[in-house]
């Protein structure tokens, strides 16, 4: 497969072959359609997230489609269409988690294109935690950009403020977002 890789802080992006990873545990394997390139993802390029570890493939605004699950995985089948956004994943159980903070993780919290290679290449491979069902009739190019999260697009929106699973937040593309990687 195909893959957008940075090999050390700074370095230039590298299109390189790798072997398609395979799922582990809790895992879901997803062939890429579309990723978007996010600001967040210079944290990568130019080395500036803590303990990052290279090489690495960054991207964070993935749509794509289930092509295999690892052991565990039980919502997920091959072929549904899934979106994998900047949160990559937490442990469920510290303090924060309990309380619905699951950005705020103290034992586990993982992003996706930096704690695991990310969605510029042609597979990656998530926690299914982390995965999202994208409905068919939205075109992977634009539901993409909105796997976000809004950490980039939409600064303002305070986290920390609750919002219940049954409000409708909207986000606008006015951050020049752009997905390119299909």
């Amino acid at each position: 497969m195909r893959a957008a890789q940075v090999t050390r802080p700074g370095g230039s992006f590298e299109i390189v072959e790798r072997e398609i990873p395979q799922p582990g545990a809790g895992q879901v394997r997803i062939k890429v359609q579309a990723c978007g390139i996010c600001r967040s993802d210079s944290l990568v390029k130019e080395g500036h997230w803590p303990g990052l570890q290279y090489p690495r493939v960054p991207g964070h605004e993935i749509v794509g489609v289930v092509d295999g699950v690892g052991a565990g995985v039980t919502q997920f089948k091959p072929g549904q269409r899934v979106g994998v956004g900047w949160h990559g994943g937490h442990c469920g159980a510290c303090d924060n988690c309990r309380h619905g903070d699951f950005f705020g993780c103290t034992v586990n919290l993982q992003i996706t294109g930096i704690s695991f290679d990310g969605g510029y290449a042609d597979y990656m491979v998530a926690p299914a935690i982390a995965l999202a069902l994208v409905p068919e009739d939205l075109s992977a190019v634009e539901a993409a950009r909105l796997m976000c999260a809004g950490i980039t697009p939409e600064p303002r929106f305070s986290f920390s403020r609750r919002v219940s699973v049954h409000q409708l937040v909207p986000f606008v593309d006015f951050a020049g977002c752009r997905t390119v990687w299909r």
